[in-house]
């Protein structure tokens, strides 16, 4: 495996929404990233801020590259401009301990309530530009740490519009890459016991495919299962590590700022967790995946160590 001097962090915008960017910072352990997955967090609530808090310590005791943010940043209805107070309020101020790039990707409730409106999505975008921590190069993306690729995936216009050409655009990101692991990660769960449930079947609403994830599902299916390490999502408000299903490894981390059951739909789980707040701690080196399920106290509730074959 090559070693990197610098943990490199370099983010390919898929639309023309915004500029490519690019960030690099120094790493410890060249070949070693760590990072933080949560979602469903823009609340701006207490819990919020607990989970942050304890973010903090458990980087500061294991390290910390970069948060993989995993959508629904500004409940309940999105921004209303690039200036909106929401910003601050549900993401600037819960997080101003934490110096990482937050790595976002759009959560249902970032288009707004009902309908659906594109442009809010496109003032998250815009707001990367203002902040020297929400970083989103475009409404999907893909970016280099370390020994990882990641695809930033925007799972509600595949679920809604599919016209963006994702799976296009990932099949062309996977052929280019020579990073050993690969991981994605977006809003929507492909598997989950929480309260939408799995893709194909959202909301127990297999009739109506607009709603049931159908789209993302066959989505996921070529691009994700057996092509990616990890996948990581949101939506349920909850924790769970999936037990593998397609040659892929799954989680659920949307347990940022608030809980909703989980309703055990029968997927299997190494680790499921409807009780308390917290967040997924990973770190990926050499051919090693370690990752911990913590709470907002920042007690350590599930580790798992997996390996991979070279």
């Amino acid at each position: 495996m090559p070693m990197w001097m610098l943990l490199s962090l370099a983010c390919r915008t898929s639309t023309p929404v915004s500029a490519p960017a690019t960030t690099t910072m120094t790493s410890t352990a060249p070949d070693v990233v760590r990072f933080v997955a949560l979602g469903d967090g823009g609340e701006g609530n207490a819990t919020q801020r607990r989970v942050a808090e304890a973010v903090q310590k458990v980087c500061q005791e294991r390290g910390c590259d970069l948060v993989l943010y995993l959508g629904d940043n500004l409940y309940p209805d999105g921004p209303v401009s690039v200036d909106d107070p929401q910003f601050h309020d549900k993401f600037e101020a819960p997080y101003a301990e934490l110096d990482l790039p937050f790595m976002v990707v759009l959560g249902n409730h970032d288009f707004g309530e009902r309908p659906f409106d594109q442009e809010k999505a496109a003032l998250e975008v815009a707001y990367a530009q203002t902040s020297d921590k929400w970083t989103m190069p475009g409404r999907f993306y893909d970016f280099v740490a370390g020994p990882a690729q990641f695809y930033a995936l925007d799972t509600n216009e595949i679920m809604v519009w599919d016209e963006l050409n994702q799976a296009g655009w990932m099949e062309r990101a996977q052929r280019g890459s020579d990073r050993p692991w690969q991981i994605a990660f977006g809003h929507h769960p492909y598997i989950s016991n929480g309260k939408h449930g799995s893709a194909g079947s959202y909301e127990g609403l297999p009739a109506i495919p607009i709603a049931n994830g159908a789209k993302l599902k066959e989505f996921l299916d070529a691009r994700v299962c057996g092509q990616v390490d990890l996948y990581l999502s949101g939506h349920d408000h909850n924790r769970q590590w999936l037990e593998p299903q397609c040659g892929t490894q799954f989680a659920v981390s949307g347990a940022a700022a608030k809980l909703t059951p989980l309703e055990h739909r029968g997927v299997p789980t190494a680790f499921e967790d409807d009780s308390k707040a917290g967040f997924l701690w990973v770190e990926l080196a050499g051919d090693t995946l370690t990752a911990a399920f913590y709470d907002e106290q920042a007690q350590l509730d599930h580790q798992t160590t997996l390996t991979r074959s070279p």
